[in-house]
């Protein structure tokens, strides 16, 4: 999952081991409508997103099967899903508040450019003074002992006494797993500032492990994923939708 930070794209990276198939998904951060999804490239498996950024979905190849490398660049325009450029020499470095800056992988020393990321064009070489890293306002939960929320009644005994924990605005937002009946789930509650529930959910059931935080939220959006199939995100600014 990626966000465009100077614009309202998410985009989904969908991998799918059983056919060793990758596809690509973009929706509006602001009303869910969606721009394009399944989106494939000539190469099935050994590709993924690198970054976003001006309504552009940065694509990346492999250096090797064998090695977690990157080489090779593909720009997707975010509404169309058409390709924007190409180029297999470049490799990403960062993301800039001026934009992507990138390498030639065949030359060394490594001489890194800012580039043009919807022409592909190469804008001057980097300058760090002025092309500082993009701040993606992604604020991630904390892994905190139970006994850390106090007064605030959980519905379930967590697993492991431990949850994952952020403050944002008036919320406290907490998810945890639980072991019921023989079988791990994983549950996300949101608390108003007087204790109270105003949105929960069951993100999975019949998991065989403790999962990873179950959300990140981006500026005064919440998101998460709910059966690994569905995308939900929930306004933390006034009030819950």
């Amino acid at each position: 999952m990626e966000i465009d930070e100077t614009g309202s794209f998410i985009f989904l990276e969908i991998r799918d081991t059983a056919s060793k198939q990758v596809s690509f998904t973009s929706i509006d951060l602001n009303n869910g409508r969606v721009h394009f999804k399944d989106l494939s490239m000539p190469e099935r498996w050994l590709t993924g997103i690198e970054a976003a950024y001006d309504g552009v979905l940065l694509i990346h190849n492999y250096q090797s099967e064998n090695g977690p490398v990157h080489k090779g660049l593909t720009a997707i325009d975010g509404i169309t899903g058409r390709a924007l450029w190409g180029n297999y020499t470049l490799a990403f470095d960062q993301l800039s508040v001026n934009g992507p800056v990138v390498y030639n992988a065949q030359v060394q020393p490594k001489r890194l450019m800012l580039t043009d990321i919807k022409t592909g064009a190469t804008l001057r070489a980097y300058e760090p003074v002025i092309d500082t890293l993009l701040n993606n306002h992604i604020k991630t939960a904390q892994l905190l002992p139970a006994s850390f929320l106090g007064t605030i009644e959980l519905p379930a005994k967590p697993y492991g006494n431990t949850v994952h924990y952020m403050e944002h605005n008036s919320y406290r937002i907490v998810s945890l797993h639980t072991f019921l009946a023989g079988q791990l789930e994983q549950h996300l509650y949101i608390f108003d500032n007087e204790g109270n529930i105003v949105h929960c959910d069951l993100l999975q059931a019949g998991i065989q492990k403790l999962q990873p935080e179950a959300f990140v939220v981006h500026k005064n959006k919440l998101i998460y994923l709910k059966n690994r199939s569905e995308l939900i995100v929930l306004n933390l600014q006034n009030t819950v939708l």
